[in-house]
């Protein structure tokens, strides 16, 4: 007699074949039917502490807001004096042939940056000097710098 051509391994994965398309088709069919909800359901209001809820809000809780008093950008700023801008300090390193040289700042104690360009006066080492700043590529430049008596 002969043998079927179907061994039982062939029938084996064509039954889980089978059953994973059903499955498949089944998972479909549920999510077709999650997806026909309510749009009420799909609905969601926010507190007045920020929290995500389901039931609208109390019409009886509004308050009124004046427009005017909503600030969307940052307020303006006062414009800053001059006379604060100017910085005092003590001249610490100085190349003349080089034409640069280093202030630090008596406030801060910070070390800043000086080029030829930016003096007013002849300047040495361990003079006393006002200065500005600006910034530069590397950091605060001093600008303006004027020798003190």
């Amino acid at each position: 007699m002969a043998r079927s051509q179907d061994s039982f391994n062939k029938r084996e994965q064509e039954k889980r074949r089978q059953k994973k398309k059903k499955d498949k088709l089944q998972r479909k069919e549920e999510r077709k039917a999650e997806k026909t909800q309510d749009f009420d359901d799909m609905i969601a209001y926010v507190d007045e502490f920020g929290n995500i809820t389901d039931t609208p809000p109390d019409p009886s809780e509004k308050e009124k807001i004046n427009v005017e008093d909503i600030e969307i950008a940052v307020p303006k700023q006062e414009p800053i004096d001059p006379a604060d801008l100017i910085r005092t300090g003590v001249v610490t390193y100085y190349n003349q042939s080089k034409g640069y040289g280093f202030i630090k700042d008596l406030d801060s104690q910070e070390s800043i940056f000086f080029h030829v360009n930016g003096l007013l006066d002849e300047v040495q080492e361990r003079d006393k000097v006002n200065f500005e700043t600006e910034m530069g590529q590397k950091g605060l430049n001093a600008i303006k710098v004027k020798l003190l008596n």
